[in-house]
């Protein structure tokens, strides 16, 4: 962890004195962090109104479903032995907690078969994009010139802080509740189930607030991980961007300590939590939508 911390120390101070010395050589650019989210095709795919281009959050997106087979296939899939050394623990604490505390909390035990893999996998993924978000890698929209040539330059994204990712895996979980309901109970038997028991009387009201709630989830399930990964990452760049505002690197002893803080807490805790609580909540949607009575 120290050895992280020093490493992000010193990125963070290579970056201003980069941005400096280009702002010298051309054009000065006001520092804005909101320009890191904005998504620019880098390959522009469109079927008719249909955006399927390629940008940032695609490819932080394809880069973490790579990152998460390996981690699978590493952790839990090669040179399985009776003792386990380090790697194979891990793998098998990862899937105790996906087990454990997602799929047994949230699912009942005749489901468990059936989507304990869908939630694991949500586990593992979603940790595994907001992890790669908080590692400077050259995918970027700017680029910077060394040695005549011009590369990407080091940044820091998280695809989980753009809402069309976390609405379309939202989506997902909230369309196999409902199949899973349906299949489950019956569709009367299903949509019954979210008529609470009072008077008939209060249908009217209490209906349409069920309805209500159904797609509720649906937003909440997407918010919350989205505005978490968002405002992480704003709060970092924007202690960073405070040396660009005043221009001055006096600042760095002040606002990189802040940032590195800000950037352990994250990678530490929040990515973590984030993945545990989107997965888990996964298991509870779709265990009471099989079960309503519970």
């Amino acid at each position: 962890m120290k050895r992280l911390a020093l490493a992000l120390f010193g990125l963070l101070l290579i970056v201003p004195q980069v941005a400096l010395a280009s702002e010298a050589g051309g054009e000065e650019k006001k520092f804005d962090p909101s320009e890191e989210f904005e998504l620019h095709e880098w390959v522009p795919i469109h079927l008719g109104r249909l955006d399927l281009s390629i940008n940032k959050a695609v490819a932080y997106l394809m880069l973490g479903t790579v990152l998460t087979i390996l981690l699978g296939i590493v952790l839990m899939r090669v040179r399985l032995s009776v003792r386990p050394g380090t790697r194979q623990t891990i793998g098998e604490q990862i899937y105790e907690v996906a087990q454990v505390q997602v799929a047994e909390q949230g699912l009942p035990t005749k489901a468990i078969g059936r989507w304990f893999p869908y939630c694991a996998t949500l586990l593992l993924f979603i940790w595994t994009v907001n992890m790669v978000g908080f590692i400077p890698l050259p995918l970027s929209d700017e680029t910077v010139e060394i040695g005549g040539v011009e590369l990407p330059q080091l940044g820091i994204y998280a695809a989980t802080s753009s809402i069309a990712v976390t609405l379309a895996l939202a989506l997902m979980t909230w369309v196999f509740t409902h199949v899973e309901g349906v299949r489950a109970n019956g569709p009367v038997g299903y949509f019954k189930s979210w008529i609470p028991d009072v008077p008939k009387g209060m249908y009217p009201l209490i209906v349409p607030l069920e309805i209500l709630g159904q797609f509720m989830r649906l937003i909440s399930l997407s918010v919350r991980l989205y505005a978490n990964m968002l405002a992480g990452h704003m709060l970092i760049l924007t202690f960073i961007g405070l040396m660009f505002v005043v221009e001055s690197l006096l600042l760095a002893p002040l606002v990189v300590p802040a940032a590195i803080a800000f950037y352990l807490f994250e990678v530490v805790i929040v990515v973590s939590i984030q993945a545990f609580i989107f997965a888990a909540l996964s298991a509870i949607y779709i265990g009471s939508a099989i079960e309503p009575e519970h």
